[in-house]
């Protein structure tokens, strides 16, 4: 590698960072371009409607998904960060084992497709959410953690971060309130 060695530390707080972010980012627009309050508010989709206090605190508990993905991704370290293309590899492996092959059977997994009765076209679309993230986290992540000398993406990131975190306490103090 070209830079000093990789401090799990710092390869945690950015992979928490970068996936809070994609993961808000990635839903915003799902939210907004598939509709996602119609079905989330219908009786029987199966999920908690947009009113409810934990799809409020979704983006306050994605820290905790980072963490779990900076502790797959410290033994790898060398293989995603020290080379040209790491960013694809992980992002393969965030795709082939966290979407695609997973063992439960979430819509667009292989056992998704098998096991549920989710129309495929429906599945399908999700993937038009998760995919596009998946790799968007890799190619920040690994840019992120390539470049430590760009002071100034800490910085960004790290106010883009706190904005995310801030919205849905605001939301659920301006509730509260009410």
């Amino acid at each position: 590698m070209e830079h000093p060695q990789i401090r799990f530390p710092a390869l945690a707080a950015k992979t928490m960072v970068s996936h809070t972010l994609t993961y808000f980012l990635m839903g915003a627009l799902a939210y907004h371009f598939f509709n996602y309050a119609a079905t989330m508010n219908q009786s029987g989709s199966g999920m908690h409607p947009t009113t409810s206090v934990w799809v409020m605190l979704g983006p306050l508990l994605q820290p905790i998904r980072g963490m779990v993905f900076a502790l797959v991704f410290w033994p790898f370290r060398e293989s995603l960060f020290g080379k040209k293309n790491g960013w694809l590899l992980m992002g393969w492996m965030l795709v082939g084992l966290g979407i695609l092959g997973t063992f439960g059977a979430p819509g667009g997994s292989l056992e998704g497709l098998i096991y549920t009765t989710t129309p495929v076209l429906i599945q399908l679309r999700g993937l038009l959410e998760v995919v596009p993230q998946a790799l968007l986290l890799s190619a920040l992540l690994c840019f992120w953690m390539k470049h430590p000398e760009k002071k100034w993406l800490n910085v960004l990131l790290g106010i883009v971060f706190f904005i995310v975190m801030a919205l849905p306490v605001i939301g659920l103090l301006a509730r509260r309130a009410r």
